[in-house]
């Protein structure tokens, strides 16, 4: 699947504008806050549904704008498809508004069934929080990948956040003396379901990445689980209560990095900062390699203003996977042109 076109309407610093891409490689260049992130920002909405730097979707519509609209061309040997994301700020024209809805050929899908038409790697400087940040950015991490190579995780994940928020609101009533524990039973077996599966897959995912090979690079990853089962929930019922919240569940997982030195040690206490973005790089490539192996298609592979970060031999890992599917990389340095002309790419060049 290639990623033909692209159109942005009062989606962040853009009012309307148009992108043409190679169906190999793009360089995106222009000078640093010129919203080179912004088109990438866009190309990841439209293959996860979400953004990879808003805290909220909302923070992309355009400043005093209300509606902001995402929409691609995507083709294949077999066919053409069009994806499009219309994006609010919960109003338009007074009246309350949904803050997303997904399109495939100008009609409304569900997100469970927009999402996965177009698959994207993104690697970014910022991931570095993979590393060092809140569990919950790893856990967004885990769901961006496994959304968009298994649909049934998709289903999964949206079935377990709902029932997750219906049986805190429970959990608050029942402290509250406004409920009865045993009305915890159904929420509790969908919770089971749902979240047994996707603890399974987050696995699955983590071990790929654990027995991925990278020349001279030695990391692992600890999948910090947190099981829901029966026992669990039995096990912190009254605590639960108290706090007015559940306790147990994927939604509660961490992962860590860890590097080979006299032992594995955590890489955000002991690793350096070139550490850390080595084990990011790692991670990356190998997650490039995983949605291969799940879909049989290369994904696309954004690059924002990566090289910047790596030192030299680094680099040339990833210009190995550069030209072996469509990749589209921003840039400020002139640098990073030569280096690509160099290494005897053919691209595109879009300056913003």
């Amino acid at each position: 699947m290639v990623l033909d076109q692209l159109t942005l309407q009062q989606f962040r610093s853009y009012g309307k504008q148009t992108f043409t891409f190679s169906p190999r490689t793009t360089l995106i260049v222009g000078v640093n806050a010129a919203g080179k992130t912004n088109i990438l920002e866009a190309i990841y909405f439209l293959a996860t549904g979400k953004s990879f730097r808003a805290d909220e979707d909302r923070e992309v519509v355009s400043w005093g704008q209300e509606v902001s609209r995402v929409t691609c061309q995507i083709s294949s040997m077999e066919h053409v498809e069009k994806l499009g994301i219309r994006i609010t700020t919960g109003q338009v024209q007074g009246q309350k508004a949904p803050l997303k809805k997904y399109f495939v050929n100008g009609i409304a899908r569900r997100m469970i069934d927009f999402v996965g038409n177009l698959r994207v790697v993104l690697f970014w400087p910022e991931h570095l929080e993979l590393i060092t940040d809140s569990p919950s950015i790893r856990r967004k991490y885990l769901d961006s990948v496994l959304v968009q190579v298994d649909r049934e995780y998709r289903r999964n994940l949206m079935s377990y956040e709902r029932g997750l928020r219906q049986r805190n609101r429970l959990l608050d009533l029942i402290n509250q003396g406004k409920a009865h524990h045993h009305q915890l039973l159904f929420w509790n077996q969908l919770l089971i379901g749902a979240g047994s599966y996707l603890t399974d897959k987050r696995a699955e995912f983590i071990e790929f990445i654990n027995n991925y090979q990278l020349s001279g690079i030695r990391y692992q990853i600890e999948y910090d689980k947190s099981v829901i089962s029966e026992s669990r929930l039995i096990q912190y019922a009254s605590e639960e209560i108290a706090a007015k919240a559940t306790l147990v569940g994927p939604h509660r997982d961490d992962m860590i990095f860890k590097k080979n030195e006299k032992g594995w040690v955590d890489v955000s206490k002991y690793g350096s900062r070139g550490e850390q973005r080595l084990a990011i790089l790692w991670l990356k490539l190998a997650e490039e390699s995983f949605v291969r192996g799940k879909t049989g298609e290369r994904p696309l592979v954004i690059l924002d203003d990566i090289f910047s970060e790596l030192d030299e031999s680094h680099r040339e890992l990833v210009f190995d996977i550069i030209g072996k599917q469509q990749t589209i990389i921003t840039t400020a340095e002139e640098e990073v042109l030569t280096m690509l002309k160099r290494k005897n790419k053919t691209m595109a060049i879009i300056s913003v």
